[in-house]
């Protein structure tokens, strides 16, 4: 399948999280951005070092300037399992503003064209780094990492479209 693109509509499908009263959800992800602006970002693994140190800690530190800009929600996905995710996400004791969302199976990450295959690495199927700002279900700017770069899905480009 050909990765998302600007102008695409993003694929429904389901995703996990546990909410603030650590309850596991199950949602899809058109309910989480239809009728709103937002910011959709997928790294290739938690605990991962860029993904870590610079990629989610971007979009952290960068939430209230992008909500200021009309940005509803922002959104990370990574082809992990909710309690990995959940752990990761107390990492980040400031975070107010990005939930992360787990697409254990990488079925999501397949729906966007966007699977990476680290098996030579132990880590099987993954997402590409990348982000997407989504403007009612609608692809405004897709910016795609190649191989293992960091370069254009930081949260400073993302501003940049804004």
């Amino acid at each position: 399948m050909a990765p998302i693109t600007t102008g695409d509509v993003i694929p429904d499908g389901t995703v996990t999280y546990f909410d603030e009263s650590d309850q596991l959800q199950t949602v899809s992800v058109h309910s989480l951005a239809a009728g709103k602006k937002v910011i959709l970002f997928g790294v290739p693994g938690a605990f991962t070092p860029t993904c870590s140190t610079k990629h989610v800690p971007g979009f952290i530190e960068k939430a209230e300037e992008l909500k200021s800009k009309g940005v509803d929600d922002i959104l990370l996905i990574s082809v992990n399992d909710p309690f990995v995710m959940k752990e990761w996400a107390k990492t980040y004791p400031g975070n107010k503003h990005v939930k992360f969302l787990a697409d254990g199976s990488a079925t999501y990450t397949h729906a966007l064209g966007l699977e990476l295959d680290l098996s030579e690495k132990g880590l099987g199927t993954r997402s590409r780094r990348f982000s997407l700002l989504v403007d009612d279900l609608k692809v405004k700017v897709a910016n795609v990492e190649s191989g293992g770069e960091f370069t254009v899905s930081n949260a400073d480009e993302i501003l940049k479209a804004l």
